[in-house]
């Protein structure tokens, strides 16, 4: 298994360094200088020429791309033209958001999704299996920023002033001003000494209300998180629900489903132990693949809601020309999928033992 996760992340380095090198070339292929896009009426002929020696602009290619990939090994990813702040300062503050968020609709897909296409396998070409059916169809034809906007009118105006109202945008309430665990904690002092991984688990909320039993902050944070996870979390709901009916349809049928009940077995315990485990390879892929795009960021929905994540940036930095945010994010982003890939791969052994990875 080791030697496997090691094999994995070496061959994993000439990928990422060819991912880097195509967003490289193509940000700065890309129509439009950054110069002009981040000081508009102010780009004069002398400022665009500072600004571009400021920020080595004037070196050849080559030799700015090889001044990056020295910065990137030691934990540089450039500082942003537009924010004026570096890269790993805006990533612990927007990667929070946009986690939080695929996290919330990954859930929401899986725990309805996979009982839906168990549900609609076992009960083939009845109605319940139509219906689940037909709804998936509904879920993946309709588009995030349509549903979005139904989805906000629905519970915050057509349910306004009924249990049911939830906040149609922002992360938490205004004027609640959750305390960061690392201070609860006696961790750190304030927040220029608790170092980039405190600030960025404190700025979690739903991490932050667990760990300083802030139930106000919990719930206010799961409230706003609800109908946005609802919006981008339904079309892989959607596909995770037609892979699982898919997967365990064939796994019904195999051999050893029909001697496990010419045994005598229970029938959930049929279902749920024989097939389904079984059946589950192709569904943790899916699941894998579209949580790798939830965590790309979820450029619409951000957008409508009000959250300020990833993906939301990186439309700002590729509009802004802002090279350092869209070869940052982008190398994170590839990253991301990385070692999500590799965690499905480890997880392939447990569902199924006859796998050997090594």
């Amino acid at each position: 298994m080791v030697k496997f996760i090691v094999r994995r992340l070496i061959f994993s380095i000439p990928v990422l360094i060819g991912i880097l090198l195509v967003t490289f070339v193509l940000a700065r292929a890309i129509p439009g200088d950054p110069c002009r896009a981040i000081l508009g009426e102010r780009a004069t002929a002398e400022n665009c020429d500072a600004f571009s020696r400021r920020n080595g602009l004037d070196q050849p290619i080559l030799t700015q791309f090889v001044i990056y990939v020295t910065r990137i090994f030691q934990g540089d990813l450039g500082e942003s033209f537009r924010y004026g702040r570096t890269v790993v300062e805006l990533m612990i503050e927007r990667l929070p958001v946009t986690l939080e968020l695929a996290l919330a609709a990954m859930t929401f897909a899986m725990l309805l999704g996979v009982p839906l296409g168990i549900l609609s396998a076992y009960r083939h070409n009845s109605w319940i299996d139509i219906g689940t059916m037909l709804g998936a169809n509904m879920g993946v034809s309709m588009p995030v920023f349509w549903l979005g906007l139904m989805l906000a009118f629905l519970f915050a105006v057509v349910l306004k002033d009924t249990p049911f109202f939830l906040p149609p945008s922002g992360r938490l309430t205004a004027g609640l001003q959750p305390m960061p665990f690392y201070l609860a904690w006696g961790l750190a002092a304030d927040e220029a000494s608790a170092g980039g991984l405190l600030v960025f688990l404190a700025r979690i909320n739903l991490l932050n209300g667990l760990l300083t039993l802030n139930f106000e902050l919990l719930g206010d944070a799961l409230r706003h998180l609800i109908v946005p996870a609802m919006a981008v979390g339904t079309i892989p709901l959607s596909i995770i629900a037609r892979m699982t009916r898919s997967s365990v349809l064939e796994t019904l049928g195999q051999d050893y489903v029909r001697t496990a009940r010419a045994k005598g077995l229970p029938e959930r315990t049929v279902v749920l132990r024989h097939a389904v485990r079984n059946a589950l390879l192709p569904v943790v892929t899916v699941i894998g693949l579209n949580f790798g795009s939830l965590i790309s960021g979820a450029v619409l929905t951000e957008t409508i809601f009000g959250f300020s994540g990833l993906g939301r940036t990186l439309v700002d930095g590729i509009t802004a020309r802002d090279y350092s945010i869209v070869q940052g994010f982008t190398i994170f982003i590839a990253v991301s999928f990385v070692f999500i890939n590799l965690a499905v791969d480890i997880l392939y052994v447990y569902l199924d033992p006859r796998i050997r990875l090594d």
